[in-house]
């Protein structure tokens, strides 16, 4: 930030160590709470399908249309963070999953509940905002990678809770109940998120607009300068696809394309893959989520230490890489051997998130640095409808789950490392601006 404090306008200054952590603490718990949303449909299904009536074909085809759903409510959070503000966008996007678990318990038909659950878009969103907001917050701590991944692992601890929860209240207040239960957890995070900051980077950029506007453009350049922001422009998609960008912006949104297709065999598919695939007794299925869960928590630590260290960029690929051979060996290697390989090849591909999440909020210029995220992150939802397509056209042309599982699983990882290399590297001092030159792309 500024060694010169009297130029900037009031906000703009560094947060007190007290405030970060009160912030930390607030995202950490909205993307606890957004997340509980966003996994309690794909957990409560079964049972909603029943109510319904629904056969298996017409579950799957209403999950499929919620995710494509996901994907458009997810387009508006980018240009949010950037024209509306880091702190409105954390609002809006807890508030979005407190509305769509409430609206979500009085729905009834497929065409009601595809329209209500597409909103939870604005939760699975949640993660991009932290990652914008928290990297400002923290200014040039040299841990912050750590730190940030503190709150990142809200989702391990989102999934777990929502699992307990449903476990423990189904029976007595039915799928509407649980919904209806979600929300006011959500509720009570927006209200804690509204007496919180704003980022100080994004106070000074807006505050630097507004002197342009007035026509102050000597006080602007100075403000500017002490804050060390060197565009205030309020960004658009085309400036990520800019030369300059344009590359990291595409290899970005490959890995999570590529990154989601293993999430969605590994992770939500994942009892799936080991019955069918390996033959594990689906009475496994809850040692098999605790594994899930707790090797995602310990992987996020993890990545988030380790790309202090060597550098988030580096973190994430070698990480996706090892998770990639681990995956393949647990496919095609001794079941004696699948719950600790499917343990560890978890580690290595939730793990590397809480890189991946700070390091995007770094490797954008501030003024795009809703938007630029945003668009790769988008891809997230599909790469899990292509990697469910992928999977079930393979099995269903007459190929085994496990030659499926690799090559919609394994090899989407391992591609999911390897677009990584076309990504930028940046300056992990400096929350401002990256540090390479626009013009510049890595290999």
């Amino acid at each position: 930030m500024s060694e010169k404090p009297d130029v900037l306008p009031p906000g703009g200054a560094p947060l007190s160590a007290r405030m970060i952590r009160r912030v930390s603490l607030v995202c950490f718990f909205a993307w606890v709470f957004s997340v509980f949303d966003h996994t309690l449909f794909g957990t409560l299904l079964p049972e909603i399908a029943i109510d319904f009536g629904w056969s298996s074909a017409e579950s799957t085809a209403v999950a499929t249309w919620v995710t494509a759903g996901t994907f458009i409510v997810s387009l508006a959070v980018g240009p949010m963070l950037d024209r509306l503000g880091r702190k409105p966008a954390l609002m809006i996007t807890t508030a979005g999953a407190a509305l769509t678990s409430g609206v979500s318990s009085i729905a009834g038909g497929k065409v009601a509940m595809v329209l209500v659950r597409s909103f939870s878009g604005l939760g699975y969103s949640e993660e991009v905002v932290n990652s914008v907001y928290l990297n400002e917050v923290y200014g040039r701590k040299g841990k912050r990678g750590f730190m940030y991944s503190f709150v990142q692992s809200g989702w391990p601890v989102g999934a777990l809770l929502g699992a307990a929860l449903t476990a423990a209240f189904l029976p007595a207040i039915g799928w509407r109940g649980v919904f209806l239960f979600a929300t006011f957890p959500a509720i009570v995070i927006v209200l804690l998120a509204w007496r919180l900051p704003e980022s100080p980077v994004f106070v000074n950029m807006r505050h630097v607009r507004k002197l342009r506007r007035e026509g102050r453009s000597d006080e602007a350049d100075r403000v500017a300068a002490a804050a060390g922001i060197e565009d205030e422009r309020a960004g658009t998609v085309r400036d990520v696809f800019a030369p300059g960008l344009r590359m990291h912006t595409v290899c970005l949104s490959a890995a999570w394309l590529l990154n989601w297709m293993a999430i969605q065999v590994f992770s939500v598919l994942g009892t799936t893959v080991l019955t069918e695939a390996k033959g594990v007794s689906f009475d496994n299925a809850l040692l098999v989520l605790i594994l899930a869960n707790a090797a995602g928590f310990t992987g996020y630590l993890f990545h988030g230490y380790l790309g202090d260290r060597i550098g988030r960029r580096t973190t994430i690929i070698v990480g996706w890489l090892i998770g990639g051979v681990v995956m393949t060996v647990m496919l095609f290697g001794p079941v004696a051997a699948v719950i600790p390989l499917y343990a560890l090849g978890l580690f290595f591909l939730t793990g590397p998130y809480a890189a991946l999440l700070f390091y995007m909020g770094e490797s954008f210029p501030a003024h795009v640095r809703g938007i630029g995220p945003n668009t790769a992150h988008i891809m997230g939802p599909v790469g899990a409808i292509v990697g469910s397509a992928l999977l079930s056209a393979l099995v269903g042309t007459g190929y085994s789950m496990t030659f499926a599982a690799f090559c919609a699983g394994s090899l989407g990882l391992i591609g999911s490392s390897i677009a990584m290399l076309g990504t930028r590297k940046v300056n992990q001092g400096s929350p401002h601006e990256s540090a390479a030159p626009l013009t510049t792309t890595t290999t």
